[in-house]
C-alpha cells in the first residue's frame, strides 16, 4: 500500500517538475502564471491537471483548441512515480527516504533539462548543494557527528568538481562547466567515497548509453552528448545501492 501511496507522490512531483522543466530555462517563474496551453493560452483547470491520467483521458490535446502535448509530459511523471517507489523499496519507510526523494527529484530536473538544452542551471545546482547540506546535517546521528559530516561533505564536493575541472582542462572544454558544478553539488549530498563511486558509474554509463545513440543513429559522431544525464544515472545508483558497492569492493578488492 506505501509503495502506491509513494508512486502516487511521486506522480504529482513529476508534474511540477514538469513546470521546472519548462520553465527555467526560459527564466520563468515555477509559481505563475498557472499551467496554461502554450497553444492558446487556455488556463488548465484541475480535472486537466491529473498526471498521466488527464493526458490519457485528452488523448494528449487541448481540451479547446486540440494542440498536441508532449507525450513526455506522461512520461516524465511516470519515471518520478517509479523512481519514488524504487527509493521507497530500497530505502525503506526511513527517515532517509526523504533525502531520497529530494534528490531523485533534482536529478530528474537536471538530466531532462540537460538533455534537451545542453544546459545545467546555476539556480538549480545551488539548490541542489543547499538541500544536501541542510538534510544531510537533519539527518546526522548526532551533534557530535555533524563536524565530521562537514568535512566529508567538503572533501566530497571539492573532488567532484576537482576532478571534473581537470577533465575539462584536460580535454579543452571537452566537460562543460554546467558538468562541474553539478558534481561538486552531489559531492556534498554524498561525502568523498560515494562521489568517487557517481564519478566511475556515470562514465561507465555515458560510455554505454552514448555507444547506444550512435547505434540507434540517434547521435553522429560528431554530435554533442550531454552528460548531465549520465551523471543523473550515476548518482541515483549510488545514492541507493552506493555503501553496498562500496562495501563489496572493500572486501573483495581490497580484502578488508
Amino acid at each position: 500500500m506505501l509503495i502506491i501511496l509513494l508512486f502516487l507522490l511521486g506522480l504529482a512531483v513529476g508534474s511540477f517538475l514538469n513546470v521546472c522543466i519548462h520553465r527555467l530555462p526560459a527564466g520563468e517563474s515555477v509559481i505563475s502564471p498557472r499551467s496554461h496551453c502554450r497553444a492558446c493560452g487556455e488556463t488548465l483547470g484541475p480535472p486537466d491537471l491529473i498526471p498521466v491520467v488527464s493526458y490519457l483521458w485528452l488523448r494528449g490535446r487541448c481540451r479547446r483548441c486540440g494542440a498536441p502535448f508532449s507525450a513526455r509530459y506522461a512520461l516524465v511523471e511516470l519515471a518520478t512515480g517509479a523512481l519514488f517507489a524504487w527509493c521507497l523499496a530500497v530505502v525503506g519507510p526511513e527517515p532517509a527516504l526523504v533525502r531520497a526523494l529530494v534528490l531523485t527529484a533534482f536529478l530528474v530536473v537536471v538530466a531532462v533539462i540537460d538533455f534537451d538544452h545542453q544546459l545545467i542551471l546555476d539556480k538549480v545546482v545551488a539548490w541542489l548543494a543547499a538541500a544536501g547540506v541542510a538534510l544531510n546535517l537533519a539527518l546526522a546521528a548526532s551533534p557530535a557527528a555533524a563536524l565530521p559530516l562537514l568535512w566529508d561533505m567538503l572533501l566530497g564536493g571539492l573532488l567532484g568538481g576537482g576532478v571534473m575541472l581537470a577533465i575539462a582542462v584536460v580535454t579543452r572544454g571537452g566537460m562543460g562547466g554546467g558538468d562541474i558544478k553539478f558534481l561538486a553539488a552531489l559531492g556534498l549530498w554524498f561525502g568523498w567515497q560515494l562521489t568517487l563511486l557517481t564519478l566511475f558509474l556515470s562514465f561507465v554509463i555515458g560510455g554505454a548509453g552514448g555507444a547506444v545513440l550512435l547505434l540507434l543513429r540517434l547521435r553522429g559522431r560528431k554530435d554533442f552528448i550531454p552528460f548531465g544525464p549520465f551523471i543523473a544515472a550515476g548518482a541515483f545508483v549510488a545514492l541507493l545501492y552506493g555503501p553496498a558497492l562500496v562495501d563489496w569492493y572493500a572486501r573483495h578488492m581490497l580484502g578488508r
